[in-house]
Parts: C-alpha cells; structure tokens; sequence
C-alpha cells in the first residue's frame, strides 16, 4: 500500500435478530444432555398446542341479544367433525404425562427422596399457575357485575375462562396416585370405561352421576400406558401399531355402528358428547393417537437435532401450563377488545356457514400474539422465582433415572 494512504475503517459487524436466534438455539443445545430424550417433550408441545388450536378453531363468543354467547361451528357444520380430531389431543398429553411421572419418582427415590416431597414439588409447579387465573377472573367477574354486564354473558366467560381447570384436577390426582398405577395394566380402567357405557347407553340403568366415573378412568387409560412405556414395554414398533390400528378400527366401530358422535370434542346442544364426562369412543380414540406418537418418536428425535426446533419445544415446555391456563382468556380478550371496532366477522359472527372458516383462520395469529402477552406478564407463576446463574434450566432437566454404581464382581 503506498504511503499515506489511509486504511478505510472496518464496518462494525452487526447482529441480526435471526443471527441470534440462532446463536441462542445452539447455545441451549449444547447445553442439553445427550441423554435426554427430546422426542418426549415434542410430545408434551405438540399435546398443548393441539388443544389450543383445537379450541380457537371451535369455540365462538357470537354478539347476540346484547350479550356473549358460546357456540362452535361444529353445531352449525357437524361435517368438519375431522378437525376434531386433529386438535383433541389430551390422551397424548396424558401417555406423557404419566411416562415423565413414573420415571421422575424413580429418579426421586434412587437419590433417596420421599414421596411426599416428590409430590409435593410437582403439585406445586402443576398447581401454581391456577392462582393467578382464579385471582384475576374474580376480579374481572366483579367489575362485569358493577358494570352491569349480562349474567349468561358473564356465566359464558367464567365457563370458558375456568374450564381447563378440570383437565389441571384430574393430572393432579393422577400424578398422586404414580405409586399405586405405576404397574397397573391399561386393560383394568378401560374396562370400568367399557362397562359404565354399557349401562350408559346399551342398558339405559343406573344413576345419572355413573357416567363421570369415566372421568379418571378414561385418562387413567393413557396414564397407565406412559407407564407401561417407561417399563419398556411399548419400545417396539409393533406395540406401537397394535395401539394405532386397534384403537382407530374400535373408534370407527363405535362412530358408525354404536351412535357415538364423531366430534371428539363437546358440541353445544349435543345430545352426547365425547368429553363431558369421556366415552369409550374417546378412549379408542386416545388409543389410536397414543400408538400414533409411539410410532413418531424415532422421527421427533431426528427433528429436534435442529436447534431451531429444539429451542421453539423447549420454550412451549418452560410454560406449558401458563399457555393452557390463559390461551382461552387470550381469545376472549381479543373478541371483547374487539367489539370496539363493532361486529368482526370470525370474531363476533356466528359461526353457521364455510365463510367463517377463513375469518377465523385470520384472527388465530392475533389470539397467538395476545397469549404471549399473557405467557409473558405470568408464565413466573409456574417457573417460580428466578434461579441462580449456575443452576441449570429446568430444559436441560434429564428424564432418565441416575444410573446405579455397578458392584464389583
């Protein structure tokens, strides 16, 4: 270079957002053990996510008469039945659950834990997101009755906002009976699930309150399989099938032939539901969905050696009961914030013909925004108080129990 020729300074290197997205996803990969088996929490996302879309999808507060009102497309259209099953997706949930649970109490009890405080540190991080919820529905349900707001406008917002508080009660129980069920066979409390229907629907005796012993029996059936999965008994391909094809011929068997509603999830006004309290049909059709994810997990495993991947099911982990406690509130504040701008077709319109599939569709990225509003403003209810820097994310938290000193021979 001649002299007195000056050297252009360098440009200063920027960052872009996706550059450290990125650099945040491997960072976090790195730092998540070999052990870990992803495929499970891809499950859990998937399990969460699919009843939030599930109930965006067919569930509508329509302006009427001055007041809200709870309706579904399904009532209107009974033929979109099929995204039904798409998005119930609970018995996966439950296979999980159930498969977490079991090993985590023998984890606990290898490092010498008591069952009590086993149970009591996951109640507390199943259970802690709800106060919240409660605290701020009271409040909200108080100034609706000063402001002078209908009683089944308020009746349909309490019913929304509080009904996935039932799913909360029943993996609660569930998970404080791990000991009892850790062996059971599935076969046990699908057959109080067969029997209570039988007398439900073939024989038309017993009591009207018969029918919610299939409340934890049902999911008791998914539960019991996590288990049996985490005993090594579901590894195989061919247990996964079994599960697959079998549920899903036992749930055409009953949709067709026995009368059980195609929809799997409740629709207003039915004269049966599948939910509300479960059927056999539905516990078929966890079933079938449960052999589906069995037979996913070799594929989910590849999928989340991307960081990307990885990182978007790690963060749906980290709140997965802040987004199913207050995904329903996030659609009801966006409907009510709303009805400013007057009556919005796929927000306030009924849902009674094909052109409001695609409003709706519409409105989901706009419900997506207002739950991260809410994941962000109370997802520190479930994660607890900040940890400190050197101890580990509850993402890089193993499944698999400790392994044993082996003796000497």
């Amino acid at each position: 270079m001649p002299v007195g020729t000056s050297v252009p300074p360098k440009k200063p290197h920027t960052v872009t957002p996706l550059h450290a997205l990125r650099r945040s996803a491997r960072h976090l990969d790195s730092l998540t053990p070999a052990s870990r088996d992803r495929a499970v929490d891809a499950l859990r996302a998937i399990a969460i996510l699919g009843v939030v879309m599930g109930h965006w999808l067919v569930t509508a507060l329509v302006d009427r008469d001055g007041g809200l009102h709870t309706t579904s497309p399904l009532q209107h259209m009974p033929w979109l039945a099929p995204i039904s099953w798409l998005f119930q997706t609970l018995a996966v949930f439950f296979l999980v659950g159930g498969h977490v649970a079991t090993r985590s109490l023998a984890t606990a009890r290898d490092r010498g834990e008591t069952y009590g405080s086993w149970l009591r540190a996951r109640l507390t991080r199943l259970l802690r997101p709800v106060a919240a919820l409660l605290c701020l529905w009271a409040v909200a349900a108080a100034v609706l009755l000063l402001t002078g707001a209908p009683l089944p406008t308020l009746e349909a917002l309490l019913k929304l906002a509080l009904s996935p508080l039932w799913f909360l009660l029943v993996l609660a129980g569930l998970t404080a009976a791990t000991p009892l069920v850790t062996r059971l066979n599935p076969l046990w409390p699908l057959a109080v699930v067969l029997h209570v229907d039988l007398l439900r629907f073939g024989l038309h005796t017993g009591p009207s309150w018969l029918g919610w012993l299939n409340l934890p029996a049902g999911w008791l059936v998914p539960y019991t399989l996590g288990a049996a999965w985490t005993r090594g008994e579901l590894d195989t391909r061919r247990a996964a099938r079994v599960l697959f094809l079998g549920g899903t011929a036992a749930t055409a068997v009953l949709v067709i032939c026995a009368g059980y509603p195609a929809s799997m999830v409740g629709v207003p006004g039915a004269r049966i539901s599948n939910l509300d309290p479960p059927t056999l049909a539905a516990v078929t059709f966890g079933l079938a969905q449960c052999g589906l994810a069995l037979l996913l997990r070799d594929r989910l495993r590849r999928a989340m050696a991307r960081p990307l991947l990885w990182a978007a099911v790690a963060l749906v982990n980290l709140s997965a009961m802040t987004i199913y406690l207050w995904h329903q509130t996030a659609m009801m504040a966006t409907t009510a914030t709303g009805l400013l701008a007057g009556r919005l077709p796929g927000l306030h319109t009924s849902p009674d013909s094909l052109g409001w599939v695609p409003y709706r569709l519409a409105w989901l990225p706009v419900f997506a925004l207002m739950l991260a509003l809410c994941r962000a403003a109370f997802r520190h209810h479930e994660q607890g108080p900040r940890r400190p820097r050197n101890r580990r994310s509850h993402v890089v938290h193993r499944h698999l129990p400790r392994a044993r000193p082996q003796r000497n021979a």
